[in-house]
């Protein structure tokens, strides 16, 4: 058998994730937390939240890349994300499922806690492990607050709280919202979420 016949082989037998970058270090601490060792891992641009449009062509090009690889176990790290229902076509089209809800904030804090939160939080700005990691260059560059803090109010008037839905417990990072919450005006609300759903989707996938 050929090196490359040989992985195709191996690379059958295993279940390959193709998640938002933003995860990425949780879907790892999931693995690892599970003994999920046939579990690999390959991200899309974590930027991506900002463009929701190129989520899908890209999972359908990582998709067909895992297959001509010969993974035959796909699952997709991502909810729906703004793709307004392109992502799921993209996932119909190849035989494969994804994260259940609409984006990370609901799987986070589980879809049956979400939903009884959900009409109280509409005018709530989230916040993760992540973005709390990646604040300033998600948030401050980007919009330009580092330079013009006048534009906090354009940017995040409408917002009435800052809830950080918490993956892990890092006091680090729980000043880092904090200040984010002082910073652009908002109440401030801490959610010690765990991984969530992540968890057992990632569980039933591995074993599925």
């Amino acid at each position: 058998m050929s090196v490359a016949r040989k992985q195709q082989s191996d690379q059958g037998s295993r279940l390959l994730v193709i998640a938002c970058g933003m995860i990425a270090r949780e879907v790892l601490a999931v693995k690892e937390q599970l003994g999920l060792d046939h579990l690999d891992l390959t991200c899309l641009p974590a930027e991506f939240h900002f463009y929701p449009d190129r989520i899908a062509p890209a999972m359908d090009k990582a998709i067909e890349k895992a297959k001509a690889d010969g993974y035959r176990n796909i699952f997709v790290g991502y909810a729906d994300c703004g793709t307004g229902g392109l992502l799921d076509r993209v996932c119909e089209k190849h035989g494969v499922e994804r994260m259940a809800g609409p984006h990370c904030f609901a799987f986070y804090q589980g879809m049956d806690a979400y939903a009884k939160v959900a009409d109280d939080d509409m005018m709530s700005f989230y916040m993760t492990d992540f973005l709390c990691r990646q604040f300033d260059a998600f948030f401050m560059k980007p919009l330009g607050l580092d330079r013009h803090p006048e534009l906090i109010k354009d940017y995040f008037g409408n917002y009435e709280k800052l809830v950080y839905i918490a993956q892990t417990n890092d006091p680090e990072l729980d000043k880092v919202a904090e200040k984010a919450a002082k910073m652009l005006g908002l109440a401030y609300e801490r959610r010690s979420t765990g991984y969530g759903d992540l968890t057992t989707e990632l569980a039933s996938a591995a074993h599925g």
